[in-house]
């Protein structure tokens, strides 16, 4: 660990030299003293470091606030006063000038709220009974891992309005069943992040939809003599959305099967190897918390849990149609405002579960606000975690490392490739900013036109300009999605471990396999169908083939008697 630190800071200390006298022009003195006042220029290929020293630390120490908070104080040196003291004062400016404001923003403000309330509500509906009453009530028929496993997959299909939403109730509610059931915590943040976003992006109504819908109809107002409206535009696109389709192909087919591959497999094998070495055992997944821990222990009706979810789904629903205006569902949608609506939602639900829980005489005054802020606790970490990606998300647009990352691959793009340069640009920029909104907002409105131009430029016919346009939004829509997926310091990821209880970079390590694997399918199928031509309705069986040969051949289902040692119990449960 010595080595490791001691490399590390010698690798931070060569890009402080290099960005001090490297990146000079032949005049070093004088080019110092200019780049000291106005930081490096917007765009240039140092834009990239404050994302990749934040993923690298994360990935080397495991320790995820240590690492973004490095990677702010990078940016912010890099932005800012570029010289010796430059160092000293961005450390200051790291907290002050992007930390701080992260958290004043409205919409990140009501994320933060969002969660907290959700927390509240889990905490209450903990201690009341009503968790355990679902326990009970689904255990009746969910008696195996693949059970559980595809309960939540189906879970994150039935919540389809808000990526969000979808992940913190899904987590929550489904954490202490797959906990009974000795399902991996991060088999269980894969299953919630992975169904969240690719549902949302794919659903006709949702709040994902609202914004790209949005970021369509910016982009295509540079677009003379297009005259398609901007929702049909997306429904053209979403044939194309290969990584969304196969991504929740991908989750079904990893629940029934019940076999793991990568790092996943070594998550599971280490939990049977948990029961007996209790250093593995991080989350206490072989201590019957429900019977030592006299707070879940308890149990009452199962609605007592239900209700405030419910409470919770369609109270964000109604909000989207208070908040929203027109004559159509799409309509009141696209001008919803989803983050009161969220607000609206997890407010109601949390007033539903103390309503009940006092009314059915469930828990003393004391004992519920003491539960509810038990659960608010449980968020604070990865809170911590959400506010300190923003900010650096926040210096990745001031950087402008969108934008270079576009000027490197600009020069390649032509009419027919574009859809799959453009799918791994937006993965690239979403993996190194952690935002898939973001990256929607910054590339839709640089890639939609530059189809457009593209086309008309090479002489392409209005029907074929059209098709590379509508493969184009898809791109940047499960690009997006895809490097979201891949991200550490993606919000949806983040949310993720927050909700399951995960340890945030087991989560990454042992999702990233999956996500690469369906991205590269992905990749493939956008090359078939625009360059080789070839129809969707064979591209699709072909990619169904291939994700369950892959499952099938690398896959594997563990015997936790070869994980035991001699003379000991194996792993395995009844309920296996």
């Amino acid at each position: 660990m010595k080595r490791k630190t001691l490399f590390v800071l010698a690798g931070l200390f060569s890009v402080f030299l290099l960005i001090n006298f490297g990146y000079a022009s032949p005049d070093v003195a004088q080019a110092a003293e200019e780049t000291a006042k106005t930081g490096i220029e917007t765009g240039s290929w140092l834009s990239i470091l404050p994302p990749l020293v934040a993923i690298g630390i994360a990935l080397i120490f495991r320790q995820v606030l240590f690492a973004l908070f490095l990677g702010i104080w990078c940016g912010a040196f890099l932005a800012g006063d570029l010289s010796f003291g430059g160092v000293f004062s961005s450390f200051f400016t790291a907290l002050d000038g992007y930390i701080v404001p992260a958290t004043a923003d409205e919409s990140h403000m009501s994320i933060i709220i969002f969660t907290i309330l959700i927390g509240g509500m889990v905490g209450i509906i903990t201690d009341n009974g009503g968790t355990r009453g679902v326990i009970e009530r689904v255990t009746s028929f969910v008696r195996t891992k693949v059970h559980g496993q595809l309960m939540t997959s189906l879970m994150g299909f039935v919540i389809f309005f808000d990526d969000y939403a979808n992940t913190m109730v899904v987590g929550s509610t489904m954490r202490p069943l797959t906990d009974k059931l000795r399902i991996s915590r991060a088999k269980l943040a894969y299953l919630v992040d992975a169904t969240a976003a690719p549902v949302a992006t794919v659903a006709l109504v949702s709040t994902w939809i609202g914004a790209m819908v949005g970021f369509i109809s910016d982009a295509s107002s540079k677009m003379p003599n297009f005259n398609e409206s901007a929702y049909a535009v997306f429904l053209s696109s979403l044939p194309y959305n290969f990584y969304a389709f196969f991504t929740l192909l991908f989750v079904i087919l990893i629940a029934w099967s019940g076999r793991d591959f990568a790092t996943m497999l070594t998550s599971r094998i280490n939990l049977y190897k948990a029961k007996h070495n209790p250093e593995l055992d991080t989350y206490n997944l072989w201590k019957d918390k429900i019977e030592d821990d006299e707070k879940t222990k308890k149990v009452s009706h199962w609605s007592n849990a239900v209700i405030p979810i419910i409470t919770l789904v369609v109270g964000t629903i109604g909000g989207l149609f208070i908040t929203g205006e027109g004559n159509s569902i799409q309509a009141i949608i696209e001008s919803a405002d989803s983050y009161k609506a969220l607000l609206w939602g997890s407010l109601i639900s949390v007033t539903a579960a103390i309503i009940m829980t006092l009314s059915r005489k469930l828990l003393e005054i004391d004992e519920m606000l003491e539960g509810m802020m038990e659960g608010m606790h449980t968020m604070f970490d990865g809170l911590l975690i959400l506010v300190l990606a923003w900010a650096l998300s926040a210096l990745t647009v001031e950087l402008g490392t969108a934008d270079y990352l576009m000027s490197v691959f600009g020069e390649t793009l032509n009419p027919y490739w574009l859809p799959a340069i453009v799918f791994i640009l937006s993965a690239l920029t979403a993996f190194a900013t952690g935002s898939s909104w973001g990256t929607m907002g910054i590339l839709m409105p640089l890639v939609v036109p530059l189809a457009w131009d593209i086309g008309n430029n090479t002489g392409l016919e209005y029907a074929m300009t059209a098709e590379i346009i509508y493969a184009s939004v898809s791109s940047v829509l499960a690009g997006s999605v895809w490097g979201d997926h891949c991200s550490p310091i993606s919000d949806t990821t983040i949310l993720s471990s927050i909700a399951t209880q995960c340890d945030h970079v087991e989560h990454v390590n042992t999702q990233l396999p999956y996500a690469m694997t369906v991205g590269v399918i992905s990749v493939m199928s956008l090359i078939a169908i625009m360059v080789l031509g070839v129809p969707a309705w064979i591209i699709y069986p072909a990619g169904v083939v291939i994700i369950v040969a892959i499952i099938f051949q690398f896959g594997k289902t563990p015997d936790p008697a070869e994980y035991t040692p001699e003379g000991k119990e194996a792993a395995s449960t009844s309920l296996d």
